[in-house]
């Protein structure tokens, strides 16, 4: 008998994931299948770019996975029995799994290790108006629902994007740049990039300035209305597009489960990702609430992701064939932030993500933070890239302590 792998999510950390685990498994031991809504891979980290009308390159699964082994079911997810080992999906436009002689409809798939990156989307945050009126660019379909509307403004028309994270940052500077006839403003809810050195928060304002952003400081959002949004002070601010990124949410799956998880409905992991209740199931990317440097929780992001796939991928492995338990030192090095295509920033952080003084701006760090761009869609494509590719047996003896797997964040 096969042992079943499923990975719920076809995001960075789920695709990787999936990728890994189907490079350093033999393929008559396991049987993986990842199960996702879309056929192709979303760089997520480039909605922005989608939504001032830009083509992103396609990168369809069915290229990514050729010959790896691994099953791709089209469908969403919509239950998960974490005592029973079963997954319930509904296929996607009448399509279930591109396997031959699939069925569509209502699926329950068992398995006997799960991998859950369902990742999350936009967060409403309870604000009255924000899911009538707001666009979000969380993922592709909404990132093309603003793409459409940004299209059909005119010149002098407001757009007015709500939150100063990095998501509302690269997001309001991406329209102002492709569209400098539109009055771009930015609604932060406390001091622009407070959490940067002086030295990148004095570039953020220099280029907000250059690309004519007006920026509200310290300023909630409390209504969203269809050509305006209202804050606590009582103002109303003039918007004929409002974008709402100020923060994300996770899928909501979870927590109609029996797994431990927090308050936000994140799963809770050990070092290697595996589920503190349920040994079987493992969480990886926003998902999870993973611990980093300090004892901090890692923050929703790509790069916690990336090393939490690796980990996660690893630890299965160990434990199925009998190896040593990997250690991925999850850490951080810089915050990388695009403004626009021809400007960026990058910051330097600690381990534990806390800015220091050095920074790196302007045509220099636009490259930079594409280079991170395409090498986080290549990772996806090549996850077993510094390690040996040597698919294992699956053995069922236990895995050893100790170290065997080192990365970098």
């Amino acid at each position: 008998m096969q042992h079943r792998i499923i990975v719920l999510g076809g995001g960075y950390t789920g695709a990787l994931a999936a990728g890994r685990l189907a490079r350093r498994l033999h393929r008559e031991d396991v049987a993986i299948t990842l199960v996702n809504a879309e056929p192709d891979f979303v760089e997520r980290v480039r909605t922005h770019q989608l939504a001032t009308g830009q083509d992103l390159k396609p990168r369809p699964y069915s290229e990514m996975f050729a010959g790896t082994g691994v099953e791709l079911k089209l469908a969403k997810v919509t239950g998960l029995d974490a005592d029973r080992k079963s997954v319930t999906v509904a296929g996607v436009n009448g399509a279930g799994s591109t396997a031959p002689g699939s069925g569509a409809g209502i699926e329950e798939l068992s398995y006997d290790t799960l991998v859950y990156a369902l990742g999350s989307g936009w967060n409403a945050q309870g604000v009255p108006g924000v899911a009538e009126h707001a666009y979000e660019i969380a993922g592709r379909p909404g990132a093309l629902r603003l793409r459409e509307r940004l299209a059909g403004l005119g010149a002098g028309q407001t757009v007015v994007v709500v939150g100063g994270g990095l998501t509302g940052l690269e997001a309001a500077t991406e329209i102002a740049e492709a569209r400098p006839d539109l009055d771009v403003a930015l609604v932060a809810g406390g001091v622009l990039g407070d959490w940067l050195s002086p030295k990148g928060r004095a570039h953020l304002r220099k280029v907000c300035g250059t690309l004519g952003i007006t920026v509200h400081e310290n300023t909630a959002v409390t209504g969203v209305e269809a050509d305006r949004v209202t804050t606590a002070g009582g103002a109303a601010i003039p918007a004929a597009v409002t974008v709402w990124a100020t923060g994300f949410a996770v899928n909501p799956i979870a927590e109609e489960t029996t797994l431990e998880i927090t308050g936000t409905g994140q799963i809770v992991v050990d070092a290697t990702m595996r589920s503190v209740s349920h040994p079987d199931v493992y969480a990886v990317g926003d998902a999870a609430l993973a611990m980093g440097p300090g004892n901090k929780p890692l923050r929703m992001s790509c790069a916690s992701g990336t090393l939490a796939a690796w980990q996660a991928a690893d630890a299965i492995v160990a434990r199925l064939t009998g190896g040593k338990l990997p250690k991925v030192p999850v850490r951080y090095f810089n915050q990388c932030i695009s403004l626009g295509r021809r400007n960026g920033l990058i910051q330097y952080v600690t381990a534990d993500d806390r800015s220091v003084g050095a920074v790196l701006t302007g045509r220099p760090a636009a490259v930079y933070k594409e280079m991170i761009c395409k090498g986080a869609a290549w990772n996806v494509a090549n996850p077993t890239f510094g390690l040996p590719v040597r698919r294992r047996r699956v053995t069922g003896k236990p895995a050893a302590a100790g170290s065997a797997v080192e990365a970098a964040a």
